[in-house]
């Protein structure tokens, strides 16, 4: 069965020539002739197998599993073919289906076949975005942000504009593994638009593939001294700038993207589609000491979660940063571990004598002897006592904005 000359799957014939057609096709390039091709033949074996019910083959996760036995293969290496720790646990679970592009790579790197990875109810090869509602996307508000060209019917040429970002964000596989969903447990409001808070990611990736660093990415970059290193860049006055630039070199990108209505957002660590990290922020609190501890908590996520494969998107509201009786992922306490620890060391902290007199004399004395912006003291001191109209002249409202201004 060549390319071009695809018919339908009728007879048992039919349908092992259709099989052995997908198994070449396997590793077809997405947007190709041959692309296309696997998309319709899968569709005509799945219609062929809900009419006929063909025994005798072992499911995708019963093969799965043989092989691993087979090979004497560990579910962490299953973390290449399938995404993470977490979505290896959930497909051998049979909590996550398997997707076009698990099944690509466990049929290419580990030789299971291609017929068995197709079957149901175990795998789904469909769009995996196809269940999104696209009217529910916040089109309008979007495009007074100027993500999206103003024009008539915003709201029902949704699903048009929705997968125009989505391409640029990366495409399906990306935007799918940045999927906001319920059970995420992620540092957000329980009240968040779903659809916003999706929209916004990806506005994040569409911007970070606009202009993304020239610099590879090496796993491992992001340590706690990298970031004590980037901490003390706000000692500088153009400190964002700067740091900006720094984490550019180092094939990080940082982006700056308005938040939507109902989103209640401070900043996201997400990948590029070349694996490349993005931090994106709102900014929506527009003070020194805020975006210092935001872009430090979204490092500290790079350097502790992605690079470990323990997660593909962080999403943060730091407002419920410590809430009392509020149930979180542990991440994100780890990861407010090394921005605190990288701002202001808690040796540092515990021999000051801003701890019990917070005057601005002392304030200043610590900033100089760390090497920091007075404004991450400042805030240090207001968090912990929740006192917000404490040492204000320092927190540098409006400047941050000013300097790395929107890159939507």
């Amino acid at each position: 069965m060549a390319t071009g000359k695809i018919k339908p799957v009728r007879t048992e014939q039919d349908y092992e020539d259709a099989l052995a057609r997908v198994d070449a096709l396997m590793d077809a390039a997405p947007g190709s002739p041959e692309f296309d091709e696997l998309d319709i033949l899968v569709d005509l074996v799945e219609l062929y197998e809900s009419r006929h019910e063909p025994m005798g083959c072992p499911s995708p996760l019963a093969a799965i599993e043989f092989r691993m036995e087979q090979g004497n293969l560990r579910p962490r290496d299953l973390i290449p073919f399938i995404g993470s720790r977490a979505k290896v646990s959930e497909v051998l679970s049979g909590k996550r289906a398997i997707t076009m592009s698990m099944a690509r790579a466990l049929h290419k790197h580990l030789g299971i076949p291609a017929d068995v990875l197709l079957r149901e109810p175990d795998v789904d090869l469909s769009d995996p975005l196809a269940d999104l509602n696209w009217s529910r996307f916040p089109v309008k508000d979007m495009a007074k942000l100027g993500w999206i060209r103003h024009g008539p019917n915003l709201v029902k040429r949704a699903e048009t504009i929705i997968r125009g970002l989505i391409n640029r964000a990366g495409g399906p596989d990306i935007a799918y593994a940045a999927l906001y969903r319920k059970n995420d447990h992620l540092r957000t409001n329980a009240k968040v638009d779903a659809y916003a808070l999706q929209a916004w990611c990806w506005q994040v990736l569409a911007t970070g593939n606009k202009n993304p660093p020239q610099t590879e990415y090496v796993s491992g970059t992001v340590t706690q001294h990298f970031l004590r290193e980037v901490a003390q860049l706000s000692w500088f006055e153009d400190g964002p700038r700067l740091a900006r630039e720094v984490l550019a070199k180092h094939g990080i990108a940082l982006v700056t993207v308005p938040h939507l209505p109902r989103t209640c957002l401070d900043g996201a660590a997400l990948r590029l589609n070349d694996g490349r990290p993005v931090v994106g922020l709102t900014l929506r609190y527009d003070r020194i000491d805020n975006f210092w501890f935001c872009l430090l908590h979204e490092l500290a996520h790079v350097g502790r979660h992605l690079d470990n494969n323990q997660g593909n998107a962080f999403i943060d509201d730091q407002t419920l940063r410590g809430v009392e009786g509020r149930r979180e992922d542990p991440r994100e306490a780890q990861a407010d571990e090394w921005a605190i620890e990288a701002l202001v060391p808690q040796a540092d902290w515990e021999a000051s004598a801003v701890r019990e007199r917070p005057t601005p004399i002392a304030v200043m004395n610590l900033a100089h002897a760390l090497q920091v912006h007075p404004a991450i003291i400042a805030g240090k001191i207001r968090h912990e006592r929740q006192n917000y109209r404490l040492l204000s002249q320092f927190v540098g409202t409006g400047e941050v904005r000013r300097q790395l201004g929107s890159m939507t």
